[in-house]
């Protein structure tokens, strides 16, 4: 059987790539698109040039003007980003119908059926989005997603730290795996590479001697199964840079979440209940719009050195209403926040969906008609006038 050609594209700082689409001024700034540092700001993107000075993606806006005093602060223009990466999986679905859409700026390509090598399909990959959109964007190509990943994180890699590159362009990178070179291009690369070997698991494997993939493939699967169990197994494949998954060509959606960063760390129960409402009614509505229902609650705080807590909860039956996901997020709430303790962020998740109707069980408490009523009129009035034409007196009381 012939292998399978699999090509991974990546848009290179895409957030600021759309920005600079948008206002070409920016062209070779050091600026990150995200929130102000006086309300809690947090880098989403930012340029190769702000790169240079230590910036990155997730880092807290104070510290990054720290790293970077002239750093030029954008706004995030979601609608923007949301409207780009639609064109861009739009182009790819015109080269492949075998896409699977990663996230905002990221995908995976089948390529098996053109006729063309997997070079030249890779190039006019780039230079469609180059040329059509004035994307910079990163490929990597292999028999497999997992190498196809990996060679386009390291194509990025190679590319930023050439000599001859400018210092403040994007990578714009392809790097090929020709097949049956999988093993061998791996090999060199740390463990931490691989899918599913987290800093744990690399720990793990330090304490074995396991320093690199090559080290890694080294050991036999069945020993690997044994001390790792189906993870053990799964990465002994992986490291001899074998990979079978196919595209998933439609996203399903596992879980349904919302959150909140307040501008000033939250210490009062009033304002952290009255946020847990709303943030449970946002939830509610998209399971609803979306004809999902999940039986896992799950509750996210960050608190304010930045250490993030989660815990969750399984319902006897699954669920879409209001009512019981905001009950089972302040039961968790109550557990896990001691009084007077500051909340930077609060987040409420619904997973394990289930399709169809279902029966609640006998001791089940039943929603009643009114309440399923109401839900639906909200829903209406929200969809038609916005999300803040209906207040719950909780939300009033706490208005000054």
């Amino acid at each position: 059987m012939r292998p399978r050609k699999i090509l991974h594209l990546d848009l290179d700082a895409f957030f600021c790539a759309v920005e600079e689409g948008r206002d070409p001024a920016l062209r070779g700034l050091p600026f990150a698109v995200g929130g102000k540092p006086d309300q809690r700001g947090v880098v989403a993107s930012c340029s190769y040039a702000a790169r240079r000075f230590g910036v990155r993606s997730a880092m807290p806006m104070p510290q990054a003007i720290r790293h970077c005093p002239k750093l030029v602060i954008v706004p995030a223009h979601h609608a923007a980003y949301g409207e780009v990466s639609g064109k861009v999986m739009a182009l790819l679905r015109e080269m492949t119908p075998f896409v699977e859409q990663i996230s905002i700026d990221e995908a995976f390509l089948d390529v098996t059926l053109l006729p063309e090598n997997i070079e030249v399909l890779a190039r006019r990959l780039q230079a469609t989005i180059n040329g059509e959109l004035g994307l910079p964007c990163s490929v990597g190509a292999a028999s497999n997603k997992l190498v196809a990943k990996i060679a386009n994180n390291q194509g990025k890699d190679r590319k930023l730290t050439d000599p001859n590159r400018a210092e403040a362009s994007p990578p714009n990178a392809i790097l090929i795996v020709p097949p049956g070179q999988e093993a061998a291009f791996l090999a060199p690369l740390p463990v931490r590479e691989l899918w599913g070997v987290g800093p744990k698991t690399a720990e793990q494997f330090a304490r074995l001697g396991i320093q690199t993939i090559g080290d890694l493939a080294r050991w036999s699967e069945a020993d690997l199964a044994r001390r790792f169990g189906k993870n053990g197994a799964d990465l002994a494949r992986h490291a001899r840079g074998i990979d079978d998954r196919p595209l998933e060509t439609e996203a399903e959606t596992k879980s349904v979440s919302k959150e909140t960063t307040f501008t000033h760390d939250v210490k009062d129960a009033e304002t952290l209940h009255r946020t847990l409402r709303a943030l449970s009614d946002g939830v509610g509505r998209r399971l609803r719009k979306d004809g999902l229902q999940g039986t896992t609650i799950k509750l996210k705080l960050r608190w304010s050195d930045f250490t993030t807590f989660t815990r969750q909860v399984t319902l006897p039956h699954p669920t879409h209403h209001d009512n019981e996901i905001y009950d089972a997020a302040l039961a968790l709430l109550e557990k896990a926040w001691q009084k007077g303790r500051a909340v930077r962020l609060i987040g409420v998740g619904v997973s394990s969906f289930e399709g169809g109707a279902f029966q609640r069980g006998l001791w089940d408490e039943p929603v009643s008609e009114e309440d399923e009523r109401l839900e639906s009129t909200l829903d209406k009035l929200r969809d038609r006038f916005g999300e803040s034409i209906v207040k719950r007196g909780s939300d009033l009381l706490g208005e000054e």
